[in-house]
Parts: structure tokens; C-alpha cells; sequence
């Protein structure tokens, strides 16, 4: 089958159906694809906005095969890291076109791989690591990184299962948490010194046909590892929004294929360190369903079925604030929008993306408000970001 451009009726095979996908699904079908959404539940966001559904675990290798057999897509997109990416790897050698690339997704499911290209093959700055298997192989690696560090599983999402070690009676609760943070099969963790930095940001990479373009770097602020709100602009020097482009470009050529990717850096002033990359759009990149004329979503679909890309413009200073639940529940509402949608001030433009979840969890996203301000600054955007989240309640029954 081959790599291929865009046909009138190109069927896209979407692995994973979260809201990131949904936003994709949207943007595909404006395009005129036919997409497939797959997950391991029924009802999941980007299924309700698809043209057909396939539940199941990305993770059951037989499954898999089968969906790929049975809607003979001619692109297969993964949206999740948690993949069995050798049966992606198979069907990639027997013509399939998996986006960006088989080995993009092998090399970017595990932290460790994509450390190894970005440290070892690539040369570029990262921090001081390790990797333990066990518990007594962490406390070995926290011993010979030092402390204060970081420890993550070497899989998974959202920022699940990460920790900070900043004294000896931290370790082995960061272990036991990482284990219930991982995501696949894997039981491995990377142990990173902790960088002083001042802050973090993400570089949408956009790698097409007539080479490799950005969006304008997104800044973002965590908590227990996962974003809570991102913004654009995000102040940086002309030398470090340089360098993070050069080793964005060396990663995703690296990786090959075309697509949106997602590149982590640490910046303290003009360094720049590589972190992490996701070859799909980012979770902090939902700031561009109001800051840009092409969203991030939008970037992706072109660049994979290979049609032009227009010079990517700001409409102004803007963020993004998620929408959190706190408890498990399966009855519930989500109110307040209509007050959350009124505009602060004039110039100010509200909007909100309701992820329609069928469940909740502790801390599960499960809305994000946009704020678009015209004439003001990064600062005025995120405060109306989170002062139109916070009035969206997320009413549980029962």
C-alpha cells in the first residue's frame, strides 16, 4: 500500500478515542475521511463523533490484527502510547501506512527508547538518568542520580505515575506509585536528576512532505504530572526558540513519517534540555483549538494526508484550563457552561470543549476552557481560562 496522500475517501483507523482524538476525528472529517474509532470501552469521546467504532484493548495483539484486516485503513493512527507496536511494525511491512512511523510508535511507547535516540544516537542535552527494574535497583539509581529526582514508569500517560524523590523515605512510595502509573507490561522506571529549570514548555513539530514546520511554543504548568493549564505565548529568547526547533527537527527526522509530534523541552535561559515526545498531538496543545488558525488537531490530519500547510498565525494571547472531576462516579452532570461561557471583558473571547466521558475518576479531565484575549497578554488569558473552568461544576447523583 505504501505511503499515500490524501484519496477522497480515506479511511483512517484511529488507535485510542480519548478527547485528543476526538478533536482529530473532527478535523479528519471535515477533510472527507472515513474514520475509524477503536478503544477498550464503549462510548469513548472521539466514537461518538466517528463514522464507525471498534472496542477493544490496544494492548491485545489479536485484536488488533483483526480491526486492521477487517477495515483495511489507509492510515493507522495511534492516539495512545499503550500499543502492541510489533503487530504496527508487521502490518507497516506489509504495506499498511501507520502514522508517523512503525518505529516512531515503538520508540516514543517507552520513555527509555526515545531517551536512548535523543541522548545516545542524537546527542542531545537531557538530564542525568537511570533505569531500575526492581525497587532495590530504584533506590540504587535515586543513590547514584541523587536527590531531589524525578521517577516515572517508562510507560504511560498523562503524567500517571510520576513523583518526586526529595528524601530516602520517598523512594519506596514513588515505586509502588509508579507500578500503579504504568501502562502495557513492562515494570521499569527512569530515575532523572532534577533539572533546575525555568520553565517548560512544548513544540508542536510538524513534519510534512516539504519538511518540518512549528507552531509557536507552548507554555504549561503540571501537577502530579499532568497539565493543568497551557498558554501562548510563552516568553523565550530568540536563541533558545532556535535551538529547541534544531533538535525537534533532529528527533522527528529521526523518527520519520509525517505527522504532528509533541516535543517536551526544559529552558533556563538560552539552554534548552530534551525531555519527552509524543508522535501525535499533545495534551497542553488543546490551547490551540482558540490561539491559532489551524489547530494542532488540524496540523496533524494535513500532514498526514499530505496537504498544504498555510503559514500558521496567532489570533492573540491565549491558554488553556482543565476541568477536573475528584471522585468515581457514573451518574453525573456537567453545569455552569452558560456562566463559564460569558466573556470577562470586552476582547476577551471564552469557549469550552466538554469531553462527554461516560465515567469519572480522581483528577480525570474531563473538560478544558479556552480564553482568547485579544489585546492583553499570556497572564490575562490564563487567568480567564481558569476562572471560566472553575465555574463549570461536575454535579455527581446519587
Amino acid at each position: 500500500m505504501g505511503k499515500k496522500t490524501m484519496t477522497a475517501t480515506a479511511k483512517i483507523l484511529l488507535l485510542g478515542s480519548g478527547e485528543l482524538g476526538r478533536e482529530f476525528v473532527i478535523s479528519a472529517k471535515r477533510l472527507g475521511a472515513h474514520v475509524v474509532a477503536c478503544d477498550a470501552y464503549a462510548g469513548a469521546p472521539a466514537m461518538q463523533v466517528a463514522d464507525e467504532c471498534e472496542v477493544f484493548s490496544m494492548l491485545d495483539g489479536a485484536a488488533l490484527g483483526a480491526a486492521i484486516e477487517k477495515h483495511k485503513p489507509d492510515f493507522i493512527v495511534p492516539e495512545v502510547e499503550a500499543i502492541r507496536t510489533e503487530v504496527l511494525k508487521d502490518y507497516e511491512d506489509r504495506g499498511f501506512n501507520v502514522v508517523p512511523s512503525a518505529r516512531a510508535t515503538q520508540m516514543t511507547m517507552n520513555r527509555d527508547r526515545i531517551r536512548e535516540v535523543a541522548a545516545t544516537e542524537l546527542g542531545l542535552p537531557t538530564s542525568t538518568y537511570l533505569y531500575a527494574e526492581s525497587l532495590d535497583e530504584m533506590r540504587a539509581a535515586v543513590a547514584s542520580v541523587g536527590m531531589p529526582c524525578v521517577v516515572k514508569p517508562v510507560m504511560s500517560s498523562s503524567g500517571k505515575g510520576q513523583s518526586t524523590v526529595k528524601a530516602a523515605a520517598d523512594i519506596d512510595k514513588a515505586w509502588d506509585y509508579a507500578v500503579a502509573g504504568m501502562r502495557g507490561d513492562r515494570k521499569r522506571v527512569i530515575v532523572e536528576a532534577f533539572i533546575a529549570f525555568d520553565y517548560e514548555i512544548t513544540l508542536l513539530t510538524i513534519r510534512t512532505r516539504d519538511g518540518v514546520v512549528f507552531c509557536p511554543p507552548i507554555g504549561h504548568r503540571q501537577e502530579r504530572g499532568d497539565y493543568q493549564e497551557s498558554w501562548q505565548p510563552t516568553p523565550m529568547t530568540a536563541a533558545a526558540v532556535a535551538e529547541a526547533q534544531r533538535q525537534a527537527t533532529a528527533v522527528v527526522d529521526n523518527l520519520g513519517g509525517y505527522g504532528l509530534f509533541g516535543v517536551e523541552f526544559f529552558v533556563r535561559g538560552d539552554d534548552v534540555i530534551f525531555s519527552e515526545l509524543s508522535p501525535r498531538p499533545h495534551d497542553t496543545g488543546m490551547v490551540t483549538l482558540i490561539s491559532q488558525n489551524l489547530t494542532e488537531f488540524d496540523l496533524h490530519a494535513r500532514a498526514i494526508l499530505g496537504l498544504p500547510i498555510p503559514a500558521i498565525t496567532q489570533h492573540g494571547a491565549s491558554a488553556s484550563a482543565v476541568i477536573l472531576a475528584d471522585r468515581d462516579a457514573t451518574d453525573f452532570t456537567v453545569e455552569g457552561l452558560a456562566a463559564a461561557l460569558q466573556s470577562p471583558a470586552p476582547g476577551t473571547d471564552i469557549d469550552l470543549r466538554i469531553f462527554n466521558k461516560p465515567t469519572t475518576r480522581p483528577y480525570r479531565r474531563m473538560g478544558v476552557a479556552l480564553a482568547l484575549v485579544r489585546d492583553g497578554d499570556a497572564d490575562q488569558a490564563r487567568a480567564a481560562a481558569r476562572a471560566a473552568a472553575a465555574k463549570v461544576t461536575i454535579r455527581y447523583k446519587g
